[in-house]
């Protein structure tokens, strides 16, 4: 069974955001950038799992980026992927990063596609699903926790106020979240065996995209904290209607 991960590159989280071009662009200058926790800590991590146990023959990682992404995929290859491949365009519309990742995949024939359940710079979410309809394969997100016998997964997924288990056969797109595996972190072998491992470079697919960014803005900054007294519950109310909207 082959298994197909999909790697973003995302800002580190404690990197302050700034953008240029009166606000129409990221900024990365002095960003610090990290492969994207859900797919490394769940996505990637469970494949290398079902590789460990016998399950999975290969395990491939793919990410859609330009030159300055190597470095995020040469870590996830030193966690234990046996090939990467850089899609050679870089784009915010989840589109265009869907419909790569699917016109790739289509060239080698997965049995399985996992991804994070969302990127946590745009929080789209939107990705792993797109690709499950581009290579015409069922769906299944938000897992935490997969299992595979033979051609069958089974998945037990997060619903509103509880838990369902599905099964579903293979091929399949799976969007992972917290549970379905241990984050873990390279160690030297790993990281010695990651420079040579291969990491093929290829032509973007003849697509367009769908939709583009007008502008970014900040969030307002927060304001202080107002504090009423517990016996002035009158006044609570009021303010929680007036000021901060929420009655």
């Amino acid at each position: 069974m082959k298994i197909l991960v999909c790697i973003s590159q995302v800002p580190d989280t404690t990197t302050k955001i700034a953008f240029s071009d009166n606000n129409t662009t990221f900024s990365s200058a002095g960003v610090t950038y990290i492969i994207n926790p859900y797919d490394e800590w769940y996505a990637l991590v469970r494949a290398l799992e079902l590789k460990e146990t016998g399950v999975a023959t290969d395990v491939h990682l793919v990410t859609v980026g330009k030159a300055d992404a190597e470095p995020v995929i040469r870590k996830a290859l030193a966690l234990g992927g046996d090939e990467a491949i850089r899609i050679d365009i870089e784009s915010n519309d989840t589109y265009l990063v869907a419909a790569q990742i699917a016109e790739y995949a289509k060239t080698v024939g997965y049995d399985l596609v996992l991804c994070g359940k969302e990127s946590i710079d745009y929080n789209n979410g939107a990705v792993g699903a797109m690709v499950a309809e581009l290579l015409d394969m069922n769906y299944l997100g938000f897992a935490a926790k997969i299992d595979i016998a033979g051609t069958t997964a089974t998945v037990k997924r997060e619903i509103e106020g509880g838990e369902e288990t599905d099964s579903c056969a293979l091929p399949l797109v799976i969007s992972c979240q917290k549970g379905v595996a241990e984050a873990r972190i390279p160690n030297m072998r790993g990281i010695m065996a990651a420079r040579t491992k291969p990491l093929k470079v290829v032509a973007p697919a003849a697509i367009d995209a769908l939709s583009t960014i007008v502008s970014y803005e900040m969030p307002p900054a927060k304001s202080g904290v107002k504090m009423i007294s517990a016996e002035n519950m009158d006044e609570l109310v009021a303010l929680l209607h007036t000021e901060a909207k929420v009655i």
